[in-house]
């Protein structure tokens, strides 16, 4: 196995570059062209969805990747469209201590398409268990949020190196839950204590509406997703975790290992403040007899 620099190395020397993105990305925001949906389909708006700047930061970031650390394995969201996937030594998760690096160039694309500003980019460094690391950088909003493994989640200005970020807490965040697409029908059982945003239904062009990172702004007390991606929700629920939030599967149990999950996603997760408003999730999920096998 090639010399791995550490995850927080990793973090320290891409931050620069992700900064870059992150002004491009919101350079060209209000000149942005969709690229054709993913899949042809376009029914998950959301899923499908597709921008210039995705294509490009991924571009940007795997050309940094491969000149700084060309031994690190890499999984980029847009891999099957960029022309350096080939070059990378992996694209899956290795043994322990062999890391991936996932990106995701411009979570909440839809988000970004319509001139919001709660996208975001974020990369993670996996190892074979679990997350090692996570950045998230906001640039419409100009701020960063990184989480090492068993030391903490911070935030940080973007003009803010990582050791001039600040431990993060959010001792009363906003009594309000994000809904993941396929997660409609936990509505009647969360909306009579809880402000419940329902992305499939509540999402709109004109009105800016908390996304999956609000749990880090405090915008959320919580978040249910069907699965958690590997380079989007399950990143973040990892940093939720990191900030002591509680993070399990939709039947309480703890996530398992990343090396047990197909496809780059983990299984449907809740991610709650508290164990009141975890609670909350999990009897919703009961009631709406909502499974796994979503």
């Amino acid at each position: 196995m090639p010399n791995q620099p550490s995850p927080r190395e990793i973090l320290e020397i891409l931050l620069p570059y992700l900064k870059t993105a992150g002004a491009y990305a919101q350079q060209i925001q209000t000149h942005i062209s969709a690229q054709p949906d993913k899949d042809g389909k376009g029914d998950n708006f959301f899923a499908s969805a597709l921008s210039d700047a995705d294509l490009s930061i991924q571009t940007m970031m795997e050309v940094v990747l491969l000149g700084l650390f060309p031994q690190v394995r890499f999984f980029g969201e847009e891999h099957e469209q960029t022309y350096n996937t080939k070059y990378f030594r992996a694209t899956d998760l290795g043994s322990p201590g062999d890391y991936l690096v996932a990106l995701d160039p411009i979570d909440g694309t839809q988000f970004y398409l319509d001139g919001h500003s709660n996208y975001q980019i974020i990369l993670s460094v996996l190892n074979a268990d679990d997350y090692e690391a996570a950045i998230t950088v906001m640039p419409g909003e100009q701020t960063y949020y990184y989480a090492l493994r068993g030391e903490g989640t911070f935030k940080g200005r973007l003009g803010q190196d990582l050791g001039e970020c600040t431990p993060l807490q959010i001792p009363n965040p906003t009594m309000a839950l994000c809904l993941g697409w396929q997660m409609g029908e936990l509505v009647p059982y969360l909306s009579d204590r809880y402000r419940v945003f329902h992305t499939r239904a509540d999402y709109s062009k004109t009105t800016q509406i908390p996304n999956f990172n609000g749990v880090l702004n405090g915008d959320l007390a919580g978040a249910v997703m069907a699965r958690g991606q590997f380079i989007d929700g399950a990143a973040l629920a990892f940093m939720a975790a990191e900030m002591g939030y509680i993070v399990t599967t939709l039947d309480g149990s703890e996530p398992p290992p990343l090396h047990r999950c197909r496809d780059y996603q983990r299984p449907g997760l809740l991610i709650a403040a508290t164990p009141a408003i975890h609670q909350d999730l999990l009897q919703a999920v009961r009631l709406a007899q909502i499974s796994e096998a979503i």
